[in-house]
């Protein structure tokens, strides 16, 4: 029997406000343990929380980017579970009556179609705590730091039939929080989580079988491992007439599987009622319509207007818009060179390149974008070729120069003047016979041989394309 995947994702952001969302504690991250805190974030008897109106806004920015509705009325709910990391007993979070509902993304497929991914709801809530176990000794630590940071989570309808999907989507839920500015979706601090329902039903049948969660899954790596790990485990439980337990799952990244956790709550489990020190929040259509005049261009709309304004293909444009900074970037070069294609392929190669090998940021570029356009031009006006631009970008990551200074310094200008090239070719053809009477014979990618002994005469330094014209005329 053939099963269909069925995978809804509850994605948590956290909020690049300044202070909490109840009160006026700072929400930087790396301070000393328990430092951020106050009465009212580590819950003390008597205190009163004071919604951060910034923490809405940048609800409602995230709403609008993902075409949901803006309720005109929401309210806040307390969400009762007893844990060491959540001082109150209770996490104040939105259930029946959440700020945003039925919005949709779309995803790239691999072939370049568009699919849509349902939301369900956003909806505001308060982070908890983080626990810290001792290595050595069975006892844990907790930081109430993080008790109290404004979350969104991002709902997703179960529209994702697989891992793949599922790194799309997260991908684009990323790059829009980013191209907001409302968070740094940064998973390795935490402020970008997924946890994912699964579950596996007959191709033959609409009827959904029983799902798991896989709990705090924070690359996007690892959401797909555990996906596909989770998807055939479903399959091979079914598949011996078993069945599959309604649970809470973790994904054990050292062995590559999953590991049951405990069972997965309800609801109702939860006790949800009306946190009653909270009024109603109201917005109203002109706080909507400020909001919505705010907005930047978007992933997908500056991904259709790279492909128009420079003429880049889908995939070039969909590399360079995948975070806020890298189309930034991209758009401070092209602006500078009148080549498009040839600034998308240096940064989509040599600058992505070594970036990802140190494992860096666009952020952490050693090479500005002023630095890069000024070697892009030196390409474009034929002053450097490309072979030489390798060294020079090379040079730039060492010393830090400017590209000018290194092409002065080292003498590399590009030997453009003919007659010069010409004395080079002629020597190269008179050394090489048995390689002239071979091309001659018909061996016609040996030109490839005489480029590479011209380019290496010169250092690399003469025009590659006068240096293909003058050995088709001159070989014949």
């Amino acid at each position: 029997m053939e099963f269909v995947p069925v995978i809804g994702l509850e994605v948590h952001a956290q909020l690049k406000t300044r202070t909490k969302i109840f009160c006026s504690c700072s929400t930087r991250f790396g301070a000393p343990p328990n430092t951020h805190v106050c009465p009212v974030c580590l819950g003390m008897p008597g205190v009163l929380p004071v919604l951060n109106q910034t923490v809405v806004e940048f609800a409602m920015r995230m709403a609008l980017a993902t075409n949901c509705r803006i309720a005109p009325e929401s309210r806040f709910a307390r969400k009762n579970y007893f844990y060491p990391d959540l001082p109150k007993g209770y996490q104040i979070s939105q259930y029946e009556l959440p700020i945003a509902e039925h919005g949709r993304v779309y995803i790239t497929r691999p072939d370049g179609s568009k699919k849509r991914i349902g939301l369900t709801r956003i909806h505001m809530e308060e982070d908890a705590g983080k626990l810290i176990h001792d290595p050595d000794r069975a006892v844990s630590y907790v930081d109430y730091n993080r008790t109290g940071v404004p979350l969104i989570e991002i709902v997703s309808e179960p529209d994702i039939e697989s891992p793949e999907e599922a790194g799309a989507y997260l991908r684009q839920l990323r790059a829009i929080v980013r191209y907001l500015g409302i968070s740094d979706g940064n998973m390795e601090e935490g402020s970008f989580r997924c946890d994912a329902n699964v579950s596996v039903r007959p191709e033959d049948s609409q009827t959904l079988g029983t799902r798991t969660e896989l709990k705090n899954l924070n690359s996007f790596k690892f959401v797909e491992k555990a996906l596909a790990y989770e998807i055939e485990r479903q399959i091979g439980v079914l598949a011996e007439n078993g069945e599959v337990v309604q649970e809470t799952r973790l994904w054990d990244t050292a062995k590559n599987r999953t590991v049951s956790m405990r069972g997965k709550e309800e609801a109702h489990d939860y006790r949800y009622f009306q946190d009653p020190d909270l009024v109603p929040l109201k917005i109203d259509e002109a706080w909507i319509g400020r909001i919505k005049s705010d907005l930047p261009e978007l992933p997908d709309a500056r991904k259709d207007r790279f492909m128009d304004q420079y003429g880049l293909p889908a995939y070039d444009a969909d590399v360079l818009t995948g975070a806020r900074e890298l189309a930034d970037y991209f758009e401070a070069c092209a602006q500078a060179v009148n080549n498009p294609k040839l600034v998308s392929n240096w940064i989509m190669g040599s600058l992505l390149g070594l970036l990802n090998a140190e494992g860096k940021s666009i952020e952490e570029t050693p090479i500005s974008a002023r630095q890069m356009a000024e070697l892009l031009k030196l390409i474009d006006d034929e002053v450097i070729s490309g072979k030489i631009a390798k060294t020079v970008f090379d040079e730039m990551v060492a010393s830090g120069k400017t590209p000018k200074a290194i092409v002065e310094e080292k003498g590399l200008v590009q030997v453009t003047d003919q007659s010069a090239i010409e004395v080079v070719v002629d020597k190269v053809i008179a050394d090489c016979p048995d390689e002239v009477a071979a091309y001659q014979a018909g061996k016609k990618k040996l030109l490839g041989f005489f480029v590479g002994r011209v380019m290496k005469e010169t250092q690399g330094k003469a025009n590659p394309q006068m240096v293909n014209t003058l050995l088709k005329k001159k070989l014949g």
